[in-house]
């Protein structure tokens, strides 16, 4: 199964490597055929209606800004409703510089998002401390703090660095598995699964 991206060749994206494995431990489990389907439908809506919270304190916080301007225009892959509190988002975008004093803000805000919930790591200081490397105060990256989903590298990323991030984040929830987590979460089975006991 590949996934499609309206007017994206599957081959033009770069390192599939990870999609790939995700795909073939999906494959694996196997899923019945009712529950695959919904799985499609629900995982279209999601990733296609993407709710992010903008956690910007530095310079990629700009460029995000750019990102959602006229020119580029972030409401193109159903991003636009930007969201103020974190009840209402399932996509965080850190973008900046996060010092230590903040990191417990960031895990809090993250905790409060609802799931299933996301995080993009923007630009150097958000992966890695970036031009503060080694600082005494600041967070060598937020996935000491929070699990990132996908990182977009640069100081800071131009706008369509972050494009590709999302589409990235977008294939990434249209492969997850939601009714047949959901239902083994419950402790239903799948009829297939009935038969064979």
């Amino acid at each position: 199964m590949k996934p499609k991206i309206k007017n994206i060749p599957y081959e033009e994206f770069n390192d599939n490597e990870y999609i790939e494995k995700y795909i073939e431990e999906l494959k694996s489990n196997g899923v019945n055929l009712v529950v695959g389907k919904l799985d499609d439908i629900i995982n279209w809506g999601r990733s296609n209606s993407v709710w992010p919270l903008i956690f910007a304190t530095s310079c990629c916080g700009i460029e995000f800004m750019a990102t959602a301007a006229a020119h580029h225009d972030i409401s193109r892959f159903g991003m636009e409703v930007t969201r103020n509190s974190p009840r209402q988002a399932d996509l965080m975008v850190v973008a900046g510089t996060i010092v230590n004093k903040m990191a417990p803000i960031l895990k809090r805000v993250y905790d409060q998002m609802a799931e299933p919930k996301y995080v993009i790591a923007m630009g150097g200081c958000a992966i890695s401390g970036g031009p503060f490397k080694n600082s005494y105060n600041v967070l060598q990256g937020v996935d000491k703090v929070i699990p990132v989903d996908v990182f977009v590298p640069g100081c800071p990323p131009r706008p369509e660095s972050l494009f590709y991030g999302l589409m990235q984040l977008q294939r990434k929830i249209k492969l997850e598995q939601f009714m047949k987590n959901s239902m083994a979460k419950f402790g239903m089975k799948e009829e297939s699964e009935e038969e064979n006991v």
